[in-house]
């Protein structure tokens, strides 16, 4: 039911989205707001930012983005830690409103609480591996200035995360948009390097996250 919701999504966002005509149209800025907004700005979780990473280098590998890969790759990253930044400085603003916030309908401070916990134990697989997870890639640095985390070990962790996601979108991207036999089917590869790498993290973060709940619930009953 979930992989099934998480697919349904994805390939309504990329039918709304028409990548590569973005691109083509805002260049190399268009995909830096991209890659900024959706690591920092929370209204801005449903970008499909895999993909346009992914179809970033197969432009950039046919000369249709007037940039080399080396500068292309630098720049994104960049982009992607000061959208984190941006994103821990919003949750640390914040943070202490939460904390002090009655629960109500829309809002249960248990969540804040698994949402801690799940740092204190994973936070360097938050701000690493969860760059590839839609919805967690923009709310993992406000999650971490909510909860506190150690704003240089934030730093490091964004930046180690930023460039391994960033190249092994862009550069995938590139490696496919050099061979023009995959040039048919380029779509569907897209969307299938997403999911192959996506899914299997999410379920896990769920599964993480429902295992912490309990234990938080377990622990306030007791006391």
């Amino acid at each position: 039911m979930i992989i099934r919701s998480i697919i349904y999504f994805s390939t309504f966002v990329l039918s709304i989205f028409d990548i590569e005509s973005m691109i083509r149209y805002g260049g190399l800025l268009f995909i830096i707001l991209v890659v900024y907004g959706s690591t920092g700005l929370f209204f801005c979780f449903f970008l499909p930012t895999g993909a346009v990473l992914f179809t970033a280098g197969i432009l950039a590998a046919s000369g249709d983005l007037k940039y080399d890969i080396v500068t292309i790759c630098i720049l994104l990253i960049l982009a992607s830690v000061l959208g984190n930044i941006t994103g821990y400085w919003f949750g640390w603003k914040s943070g202490p409103l939460l904390y002090s916030r009655k629960d109500s309908k829309f809002y249960k401070k248990q969540h804040l609480t698994t949402a801690e916990s799940f740092y204190k134990k994973y936070g360097w697989l938050a701000l690493t591996l969860g760059l590839y997870l839609p919805i967690i890639r923009t709310f993992a640095s406000i999650v971490a200035g909510l909860v506190g985390l150690n704003i240089r070990g934030f730093i490091l962790l964004t930046f180690a995360g930023s460039v391994v996601w960033i190249l092994s979108f862009v550069l995938t991207g590139y490696f496919v948009g050099s061979n023009p036999v995959l040039q048919p089917i380029l779509k569907y590869i897209v969307i299938a390097f997403v999911f192959l790498i996506t899914i299997p993290l999410i379920l896990w973060v769920i599964r993480e996250l429902s295992r912490m709940r309990k234990i938080n619930q377990a622990k306030k009953s007791e006391d």
